[in-house]
């Protein structure tokens, strides 16, 4: 298999995108491990497999209509696959294998035989201290953006997956990438004031553009500088309540066409007003799990 992916946005060939498949239903209370799914237990509104097999099915047809190949993982029975990108990815030619939360262990199963053909020289493997998953890590050609958690934070909080080891493994085994990290915002239970991943509060788009949620770091400088990285006239800011229906969670399947939310109206607007193709497909149950597009794909190959 040939693996290549430098940045989000570049034509995309090849995708695993997640399942919702005998995902295991509503959890209790205290089996939910990010705020989001927290707050649907608590409201009575956690998704039915159906309609999250249909939102997934949806999106598959249109990453298919733009000539995507799309590979899916192998179902396991009472498991939520939804989530794909944060098990694996790839930077580069490389499959990085990151060490996950515990209650995620198994998915990385159900992908083993789409990876069975890669070399083993292609894989990395972190060390057990090494803690990072792929919904914090953000590519932008020469750049390699990483959201963590001190280690106050990743000691507190069960939605601190990345942590500074994570980040130095990166560094280490990228030395032609300029890494920068970033630390967000924190909370178990108020998913208004927690970015459960670094894409839940920031996502480049096209040449030089990007979606940016100051709310969702808690520094403001790094945010300033993160802004001085594209063009001011194509970021486009979105607030705490629009990280909080994951806004910034849209995929880009090439330079010029971004699959995102119909609810998603100003940000579709400005989108579009930038010469942007959007294709809208609704998610919004699969929302209420704590992730969207970005987090239910692993790319494996972009041009």
């Amino acid at each position: 298999m040939n693996l290549h992916v430098d940045n989000e946005v570049g034509l995309l060939k090849t995708v695993i995108l997640g399942i919702a498949n005998d995902f295991g239903g509503t959890p209790l209370a205290s089996e939910c491990y990010d705020p989001k799914s927290l707050e649907s237990v608590r409201n009575g509104n956690y998704p039915i497999e159906e309609d999250l097999i249909g939102e997934m099915e949806h999106f598959c047809e249109v990453l298919k209509k733009h000539g995507v190949e799309v590979l899916r993982p192998g179902n396991i029975l009472d498991l939520n696959q939804i989530y794909a990108r944060d098990i694996a990815f790839v930077i580069e030619d490389k499959l990085l294998i990151p060490n996950i939360i515990e209650d995620r262990s198994r998915e990385l199963e159900a992908v083993q035989i789409i990876f069975g053909d890669i070399g083993q020289n292609q894989i990395l493997k972190m060390p057990d201290s090494a803690r990072i998953e792929g919904g914090d890590v953000i590519l932008k050609d020469d750049y390699i953006f990483i959201g963590y958690s001190k280690e106050e934070d990743f000691n507190q909080y069960k939605v601190a997956r990345t942590n500074i080891k994570g980040v130095d493994f990166i560094r280490k085994h990228f030395p032609n990438k300029k890494i920068i990290n970033y630390e967000l915002k924190k909370s178990d239970e108020d998913p208004r004031n927690s970015a459960l991943h670094l894409d839940c509060c920031f996502q480049p788009v096209g040449r030089n553009g990007a979606i940016i949620c100051p709310e969702g770091f808690k520094d403001k400088k790094d945010v300033d500088d993160l802004k001085d990285m594209f063009d001011p006239h194509e970021i486009i800011l979105i607030d705490e309540n629009e990280m909080y229906n994951m806004n910034s969670n849209i995929f880009s399947i090439s330079e010029n066409v971004i699959v995102s939310q119909p609810e998603f109206v100003s940000l579709n607007d400005q989108l579009r007003s930038r010469g942007y193709t959007v294709e809208e497909v609704s998610y919004g149950e699969v929302s209420k799990m704590g992730g969207l597009f970005r987090c239910s794909t692993m790319p494996l190959k972009r041009i």
